[in-house]
């Protein structure tokens, strides 16, 4: 009896290893497929004003004082609308590479964060993550206006007035592509891959 037992329990522990090194050797190969699998870009989403329109023009209030002015841009500047949220933590995961963004491109691009709902909420949020340097509207139209449905939610606004890049952005790669498909002057990094695939 004891000698079965010995084999069923060896048997057991036989299997879990063998589990275990299973696990081990498919999580490596979405390792090497996430590495070989380069972001596309933020995903443009059906909705709002069109990429290439002039983008709706609005005087909004910030919570960090001022006044920020949406489209018909006159300084020749772009602008990076950002959406956030106090909910989601994607947003504020991405706030160090909207701060590297305004950093590195601050003299060609100014970041301006937006959202929607309960000011309170929005003003403990931009205590907590130290964002007072940059302007922060608080408005539902806006978002509705050009089409944000999911967060975090980029749109770029050329220094002409109109959307140069929008999209649903969950990394600094999404980010950077909204800058990316501005300078070359398609509406999204996917655009310009199918282009270059049919010549």
């Amino acid at each position: 009896m004891m000698t079965v037992l010995i084999i069923a329990v060896a048997a057991q522990w036989g299997l879990l290893v063998l589990l275990a090194l299973l696990n081990v050797a498919l999580f490596r190969q979405v390792g090497l497929l996430h590495m070989r699998i380069s972001p596309v870009g933020a995903l443009t989403l059906p909705g709002g004003v069109a990429v290439g329109a002039a983008a709706p023009e609005m005087s909004l209030a910030s919570l960090t004082g001022g006044v920020v002015q949406v489209g018909g841009r006159s300084d020749g500047r772009s602008q990076l609308i950002f959406f956030v949220s106090p909910t989601c933590p994607i947003c504020k995961s991405l706030l160090p590479a909207i701060r590297a963004i305004q950093k590195s491109e601050g003299n060609r691009l100014q970041v301006v964060l937006a959202s929607d709902g309960d000011e309170a909420l929005q003003e403990k949020m931009i205590k907590m993550e130290r964002l007072e340097a940059f302007p922060f509207v608080l408005s539902a139209t806006l978002g509705q206006t050009l089409g944000v449905s999911k967060l975090p939610y980029a749109v770029l606004v050329g220094g002409d007035g109109k959307i140069a890049a929008k999209g649903l952005v969950n990394s600094r790669e999404h980010l950077e592509s909204l800058l990316e498909a501005e300078r070359r002057g398609v509406a999204s990094i996917q655009d310009f891959l199918v282009k270059r695939a049919a010549r």
